[in-house]
């Protein structure tokens, strides 16, 4: 009998501690949901149209600075030839897109035809122009 009455008062104080516990719980939470909704205003809320991880469209040189490539410029033709063959540099390397790389490779083949530029060297005054790119560091990996 004793020992019943004391189960009882445990558990009814174990009920009322937890039912406390529960309240302040409760009461903490609203509290802490009702600061955050002050802070939280349209201004700050984050621009879901747009994707913030997608990277800039990347445009090769000559499109970006819109230029068409001539045989009458020799000089920009001669930044994509090397120094040392006379070879047209690639894709890979000049960082060209794909129709800009092949209209470079054709005006450079009638500047050459047309006696403008050297087939295996490039024009000593133009050996010190600032580069456009790095040709031992190319963009891409080549099997080459």
């Amino acid at each position: 009998m004793i020992l019943n009455y004391c189960f009882r008062k445990v558990v009814e104080n174990c009920v009322k501690s937890r039912e406390q516990y529960f309240n302040r719980f409760v009461a903490n939470i609203s509290n802490q949901v009702l600061k955050n909704e002050e802070f939280l205003t349209e201004e700050d809320m984050p621009d879901l149209d747009t994707n913030p991880y997608m990277k800039e469209k990347q445009q090769c040189l000559l499109c970006r600075l819109n230029i068409q490539p001539d045989f009458k410029n020799v000089r920009l033709l001669s930044q994509f030839q090397s120094r040392y063959t006379g070879r047209i540099y690639g894709r890979h390397i000049t960082g060209l897109c794909k129709s800009k790389q092949e209209k470079v490779e054709k005006e450079i083949l009638k500047a050459q035809n047309a006696g403008l530029m050297g087939y295996f060297t490039k024009n000593p005054r133009y050996v010190n122009d600032p580069p456009l790119f790095d040709p031992n560091r190319p963009l891409r990996p080549h099997k080459y």
